[in-house]
């Protein structure tokens, strides 16, 4: 067990003297580089009036849309346990909340409190106990998923049988499991329901300092609400999951059209496909728009396949021209991604490392930078759900709004999920079909406020056709949309009282909502 170590970095003149000193000689004895932050670029043009400062507190942000800053009052880096009932010691020593931050991907305020204490978790990154007989492998709420996959490959080498994580969310490797489980993320699976189905068991620090085991038989109730309860609850320090047996998977890649997607999908579950998405047109010039799409799923194949050494595989420089190209000219885009991923129909992976993704930190600078765009911008996510049969009904209103608009959809997928009857604020309410929309948002308030309504127009699309949305990237949804995907919303917000009656864990995204439903 490493003794209790930690790193702080806090607005100085805001801690009381004593803290601060404290806190400073044992942020000096150790790196910072873990969470070190710089002071955010300057858009171009904006400049302080003279004779002003900065205001107080240490900038962060999400890393993807990069629209939900926060100043905070100070950040905590803990190693251990005793490190975390450290950080707790410092927020209610100066009467501050606390949020909880990991890879920093959620995009709706919920990582980061106005003037709180932030605990970066990604020291928390320990395989605490691999059950190699049972499949299942506790970890701390830090460790992210190339360490998971690291340890599981490296654990097991040598068996004839390994054990290995059944989803994770695409697009990016770099969250941790604790941001996962609050998140109640979900991926590619055919016919998975989300992450809770994964969990075993997890352990949470509460707001009085108490290691709780949280199970679906011990404190279930508590289970349900942290799971996709946005660290509200209390700081998850360990998950147990549930690992699945680790298979070979051939990719098989089609062009399909919206219209026979659905049959497709149902096809490919019925042939034992484990795995699969649509990545669909985006130039809303043409006939292919929202309809036409690269359909890649992935078949369990005989262990005797061996998995070549060398594969055809996007590289870095390759995700970067795709995404420029994706904003400049959306047809070549999408020619070039169907070229390549058609090509690559045959190849055999694992099942966990065909999870996995490249995401390029900032992307959007490079492509500003090509653009010689007057505002910076980058994309926003939302997630929108529709009954599976009404698919192409709802991707046809989705055109129609997108065109009328002009919605600037860079990129998106059409996935799917089964329902989630164990969350208390579940999604997925029922098998829905998922679609994701990468929406080009300028960092301008026009730019924001008209990202905004196009994100609410499209999920009343949802709601007309049976669906929901994902509460994670956003919280533009307006107080009838929540009531109406979320109806169970206000008694969330009371049992988070409950359990947190001081509200020592708080977030932006909990206090929007705060707002909305207790005004006064």
């Amino acid at each position: 067990m490493r003794t209790a170590r930690r790193a702080v970095h806090a607005a100085a003149p805001a801690l009381k003297r004593r803290r601060f000193l404290q806190l400073a000689g044992l942020a000096a004895a150790w790196p910072q580089a873990g969470f070190s932050q710089t002071k955010k670029a300057k858009p171009p043009g904006t400049k302080l009036p003279p004779g002003t400062k900065p205001p107080p507190g240490i900038l962060v942000n999400d890393v993807h849309a990069q629209l939900s800053s926060a100043r905070v009052f100070a950040i905590a880096q803990p190693f251990d346990l005793d490190g975390v009932r450290k950080a707790f010691e410092l927020a209610k020593t100066e009467e501050k909340p606390i949020c909880i931050a990991g890879g920093r991907h959620s995009m709706g305020g919920q990582p980061f409190v106005q003037d709180g204490v932030m605990i970066d978790t990604r020291k928390l990154n320990r395989v605490l106990g691999f059950d190699i007989e049972r499949g299942l492998i506790e970890v701390e709420s830090g460790i992210m998923w190339p360490q998971l996959l690291q340890h599981l490959v490296s654990a097991q080498f040598g068996r004839e049988t390994k054990w290995a994580f059944k989803q994770k969310q695409t697009g990016a490797d770099r969250l941790t499991i604790g941001g996962c489980l609050s998140a109640n993320i979900h991926g590619r699976g055919l016919a998975f329901a989300p992450f809770i189905g994964d969990v075993e068991s997890f352990r949470l620090l509460n707001a009085k300092g108490d290691l709780v085991q949280c199970s679906r038989s011990e404190n279930p109730e508590l289970f349900s609400l942290a799971i996709g309860g946005y660290g509200l609850f209390g700081f998850i320090y360990s998950a147990t999951l549930r690992l699945v047996p680790r298979l070979k998977l051939e990719r098989v890649v089609e062009l399909r059209d919206i219209a026979s997607l659905p049959e497709a999908f149902d096809e490919r579950i019925r042939d034992g496909y484990l795995y699969g998405d649509f990545q669909y047109a985006t130039d809303e010039r043409s006939e292919d728009y929202l309809r036409r799409g690269v359909f890649s799923c992935y078949r369990p194949v005989s262990d005797e396949r061996p998995v070549p050494e060398r594969q055809k595989e996007l590289g870095e420089r390759d995700w970067l021209e795709l995404l420029s190209l994706a904003h400049s000219n959306k047809s070549e885009a999408f020619r070039r991604y169907a070229a390549f991923y058609l090509s690559t129909s045959g190849q055999l992976y694992w099942s966990d490392e065909h999870q996995m993704s490249f995401y390029p930190d900032n992307y959007h600078r490079e492509i500003d930078r090509r653009a010689s765009a007057p505002n910076r911008a980058t994309e926003s996510i939302t997630e929108i759900y529709c009954e599976r049969e009404r698919l192409e009904a709802f991707m046809a209103d989705v055109r129609e709004t997108a065109r009328r608009d002009q919605l600037n959809i860079i990129y998106g997928t059409v996935r799917l999920i089964e329902q989630d009857r164990e969350s208390f604020l579940a999604w997925a309410r029922k098998p829905y079909a998922c679609v994701i929309f990468n929406l080009h948002v300028e960092h301008n308030s026009s730019g924001t406020i008209r990202a905004g309504d196009q994100f609410r127009r499209l999920i009343d699309v949802g709601i007309k056709h049976g669906g929901s949305y994902y509460p994670t990237y956003n919280r533009y949804a307006l107080r009838r949309q929540v009531d109406f995907c979320f109806p169970q919303f206000m008694q969330f917000l009371r049992l988070k009282k409950k359990y947190d009656p001081q509200e020592l864990f708080q977030s932006d995204w909990y206090r929007h909502y705060q707002r909305m439903y207790f005004p006064t």
